[in-house]
């Protein structure tokens, strides 16, 4: 999110707009509203649920995403690039598969990608060897087994030829669109893993400079970013 948000940036966050958390269960509050795209949104990192994460939210659970050549389309429309986003490396063009690239043997990368269905709760999927990398970590974390036997999808130890999605996603990208650890790399955002809505940046100071140093820390204060409205 580099430009948009600065390292040593803190965020007020509404945790209340998309239902807050109960802690220490499952439990979500009533809704005052719902993410929609272009939210800049922390969440719980799916790999690492110790770890927040802020990053914007490009497509919602049931639209259907595809970057060409760096551009942004979903659901077919392209999507504005956000005020502060930039590119710092050369394009990558189609035909040049990225491995880290999610899913597995995509063929995917980060400038050329999709197109890609972000489920939603009821969707019903296809499973088979070539569909099982985009939703086997999916169905694993609704709680199933999954694997493969001989050619057939196994979930919970039975043979399936669909799933029934159990949750509603999103798909979230950085507006550092080069440098960036988001949806492209790992997948689906689970909507229990949404904490809340970025606001606004209370305070802002350089973050390599060491509190032993108060003086120095103290004038790396960034005044100008004081109240800056997150969007």
């Amino acid at each position: 999110m580099e430009r948009t948000l600065l390292a040593g940036d803190f965020l007020f966050v509404n945790k209340y707009v998309y239902g807050a958390k109960v802690p220490f269960t499952d439990i979500r509050l009533p809704q005052v509203g719902s993410v929609e795209r272009g939210d800049v949104i922390v969440f719980k990192f799916p790999k690492d649920r110790s770890l927040n994460y802020i990053k914007r939210c490009v497509a919602l659970s049931g639209d259907t995403l595809e970057i060409r050549n760096r551009t942004l389309f979903v659901n077919g429309q392209e999507a504005a690039l956000p005020e502060h986003a930039q590119y710092l490396a050369d394009i990558m063009p189609a035909g040049y598969p990225d491995q880290q690239m999610f899913p597995k043997h995509s063929g995917f990368n980060k400038d050329n990608y999709g197109p890609l269905r972000v489920p939603r709760r009821g969707d019903v999927v296809s499973l088979d060897e070539k569909s099982f990398y985009l939703y086997a970590s999916l169905i694993a974390e609704e709680g199933h087994s999954i694997g493969v036997a001989g050619g057939t999808i196994l979930i919970d130890g039975k043979p399936a030829e669909t799933y029934t999605i159990e949750q509603n996603y999103y798909f979230v990208m950085g507006d550092n669109r080069d440098n960036s650890l988001d949806s492209r790399f790992w997948g689906f955002l689970p909507e229990r893993d949404i904490i809340g809505q970025a606001l606004v940046v209370y305070w802002s100071w350089n973050p390599n400079i060491s509190l032993l140093d108060p003086l120095e820390k103290l004038g790396s204060i960034r005044w100008q970013r004081t109240g800056l409205m997150v969007h």
